[in-house]
């Protein structure tokens, strides 16, 4: 049930967000904006038959119509004004730290330079850091439906611009394509200095959980769902504090769960397991990060402490410096009291 009270919590709580896919948070509007002014036709004459596409059955669904959108990012600017998009939707839900899921496979093999990718997006995140407040960390997924060399060689177009991103991920068709695929690429990323997730259990079965932790030594999950299917790895995933980034409004709408009240969220917190709220592809779900925090607090009926968990978590899972961590956390306890 709705809680004016409640959404008043959730509105001033500073919150990190981990689980955002930069090429997702792209609006039907923008879409239109960068289709024109860079020539690219598309198969939608205005923003609402866009928005009327995105009735998905499941994941593929989705990322047929993601990967068509991704053909208007163009240039640099493209890069630069997509990512400044979402982070004044960022900051509008009062999120202090953001760690970016971007594509580069996605871009390359449309002849768009890794560089150009990039810059757009760095450039955006160092302004919203300066101007907004908010502090960033930048993840290069691989998409997993490639190959392990594409994904070699596309890691090794990073390694000279390895200081400018922090971490890598793996993200795109679950199913069919167990991380056990990408074993040697995450062992060079990690050679690298690179932090490491991976999306396992929205789809997929609680193996690929055991695989991303056992064969990748993922720091992190993303989604998570179906590892709750597994008592064994329950327990495991709460013995080793290891953060879940579920996203409700993009399980609902990829069908992943039938109902928001069936988010896993609630479970979560009761077993004990670190997990936090996330907009996954927002501009696609219907909703960025206090949209998904309003909808499972109202669907599960959260308590003020259980949301306030959520927030915490959000910068106990970031790659964060611990220091940094504890200020945010610090500054999270002072507003919600």
């Amino acid at each position: 049930m709705p809680n004016p009270a409640r959404d008043a919590l959730i509105a001033r709580l500073p919150k990190a967000e981990l689980h955002l896919h930069i090429e997702g948070s792209l609006e039907p509007e923008m879409l239109f904006a960068l289709a024109e002014r860079n020539g690219v036709a598309i198969p939608f004459a205005s923003a609402q038959e866009v928005r009327a596409a995105y009735a998905f059955s499941n994941l593929q669904d989705f990322l047929d119509i993601y990967y068509q959108g991704m053909g208007v990012l163009q240039t640099e600017q493209d890069f630069y004004d997509l990512t400044w998009a979402y982070l004044e939707r960022a900051a509008a839900d009062n999120v202090r730290h953001v760690e970016i899921f971007f594509d580069p496979q996605g871009h390359t093999e449309r002849g768009v330079a890794f560089e150009t990718v990039l810059d757009g997006i760095e450039r955006a995140l160092k302004d919203g850091e300066a101007q907004l407040g908010i502090s960033y960390r930048l993840i290069m997924c691989f998409l997993r439906h490639l190959s392990e060399d594409e994904a070699l060689s596309t890691l090794s177009e990073a390694a000279p611009h390895v200081g400018r991103i922090h971490g890598v991920g793996l993200d795109s068709s679950e199913v069919g394509h167990p991380p056990r695929k990408f074993e040697r690429v995450f062992a060079k990323a990690r050679e690298l200095g690179l932090h490491v997730t991976a999306h396992a259990g929205e789809e997929g079965p609680p193996a690929y959980v055991h695989e991303a932790l056992d064969l990748l030594k993922v720091e992190r999950i993303d989604h998570g769902n179906r590892a709750l299917e597994d008592p064994a790895l329950i327990a495991r995933l709460a013995d080793e504090g290891m953060t879940l980034t579920v996203c409700p409004l993009s399980n609902l709408r990829l069908c992943v769960i039938d109902a928001i009240g069936a988010s896993p969220v609630k479970r979560m917190l009761d077993l004990g397991l670190k997990v936090t709220v996330n907009a996954d592809d927002p501009a696609y779900f219907g909703g960025y990060v206090n949209d998904n925090f309003r909808a499972v607090a109202d669907a599960l009926d959260l308590t003020h402490a259980e949301i306030v968990t959520l927030a915490e978590n959000s910068f106990a899972g970031s790659f964060l410096a611990p220091a940094d961590k504890a200020r945010h956390i610090a500054a999270l306890r002072e507003v919600a009291e």
